[in-house]
């Protein structure tokens, strides 16, 4: 007579960071994300350099941010893509089994956060230096004409994808919190890009510093080559990106320890 023994697989971190790759992977939003954000920033970087002519209304324009201006677009669908790891789960019901899985529950928060964080920054580094050179392309022959080789720029390439990167890492924190789709783009798009803009039109000169630090300006100033009028320095406005990401995950961090899914 023989037995047969069974053992069960020991929960590791790695083992759970893949778990979140895959399931990453292998939902179509990812794709349909990943793809749509690409694009707009490479389709906007073509569009601004082959319609810029010299001495126009952007000669003033700071040139990786000119080559860039579609990081705003692309940075909002990679925003929806964070918000769609976690709150997707809670809309589906998904979140359940892996909380099951790994009963001490954070190590899901912080696999899905690293997860994303490498992809996204991998994306956005790898598309914006993309569009930079291709932009150039068009803008060899104007006052806007710039190398990777030039003071400040590799900087502000890298600094661009660090910010829409965090920005996507907010993102992801406000869906984990909110455990709502719709709620958590509400959020993003009411508490991050609008709310900003209309505190900044208020005439009083300590609301114009702080509002300096919120997300979006934080993360303009670091895809900047040269310094930008009025915004943070580029090592101020990382730490202020930092900071609100890991508060946007300590929220519900600690809403994982408290309460039922």
């Amino acid at each position: 007579m023989t037995t047969t023994s069974t053992t069960t697989p020991t929960l590791t971190h790695a083992r759970v960071l893949r778990s979140e790759w895959h399931k990453l992977w292998t939902v179509r939003s990812t794709w349909i994300t990943v793809v749509t954000a690409t694009a707009l920033v490479l389709g906007v970087g073509i569009l601004m350099g082959a319609t810029y002519t010299s001495d126009g209304g952007d000669s003033d324009v700071d040139t990786v941010v000119l080559s860039l201006y579609g990081s705003q677009l692309g940075g909002i669908a990679l925003a929806v893509l964070g918000i769609l790891v976690t709150a997707g789960e809670y809309a589906t019901g998904m979140v359940r089994a892996s909380l099951t899985a790994v009963p001490r529950r954070l190590p899901v928060l912080w696999a899905k956060a690293a997860v994303f964080t490498a992809v996204t920054f991998t994306l956005t580094s790898v598309t914006a230096l993309l569009t930079f050179l291709t932009a150039q392309l068009f803008l060899s022959d104007t006052d806007q004409a710039a190398s990777l080789t030039d003071d400040g720029v590799i900087a502000a390439l890298a600094g661009n994808a660090a910010g829409v990167t965090l920005l996507g890492v907010l993102a992801l924190g406000l869906g984990a919190t909110l455990r709502s789709v719709p709620g958590a783009i509400g959020a993003f798009v009411g508490g991050v890009l609008i709310v900003p803009e209309i505190l900044g039109m208020l005439p009083y000169e300590a609301m114009d510093t702080a509002v300096r630090y919120f997300p979006t300006q934080a993360a303009g100033a670091l895809g900047s080559a040269t310094p930008m009028p009025g915004a943070a320095s580029p090592g101020a406005a990382l730490l202020a990106l930092l900071l609100w990401a890991a508060a946007s995950l300590a929220v519900p961090a600690l809403l994982l320890k408290r309460r039922d899914v």
